[in-house]
């Protein structure tokens, strides 16, 4: 049995959430949690809320134990870019890309 929990539209580019995702991916879910705790990036916060709804989900649909919880997969993948424009130099404008991600975490039982 696996649960899982999917963020959408994060507005964090998905190439500095994925260096934090890395170091959760196959663990345990308490291990996860602290590891996330003692980052200090702001990746770091919004990947821990959605472990903890991913483990609330497993807890309350399922009725999986937290204790035995594993990351299973977790990945990042790249959401709508927002385009925005600036003046630039001699009259042209430069453009703004505000890059956002999904967040995806699926956790289950240890075998």
């Amino acid at each position: 049995m696996e649960a899982k929990a999917i963020a959408k539209g994060i507005r964090i580019p998905a190439r500095k959430a994925r260096l934090v995702i890395d170091l959760v991916r196959g663990k345990d879910v308490i291990e996860a949690d602290k590891i996330l705790n003692n980052m200090n990036k702001e990746a770091a916060r919004i990947i821990r809320k959605v472990l903890t709804s991913a483990v609330a989900n497993a807890e309350n649909n399922l009725g999986l134990d937290k204790e035995k919880l594993v990351v299973k997969e977790a990945y990042v993948n790249e959401g709508a870019t927002m385009k925005r424009m600036r003046f630039g130099s001699r009259g042209h404008v430069d453009p703004i890309k505000k890059r956002t991600s999904h967040i995806t975490i699926i956790v289950s039982e240890k075998n």
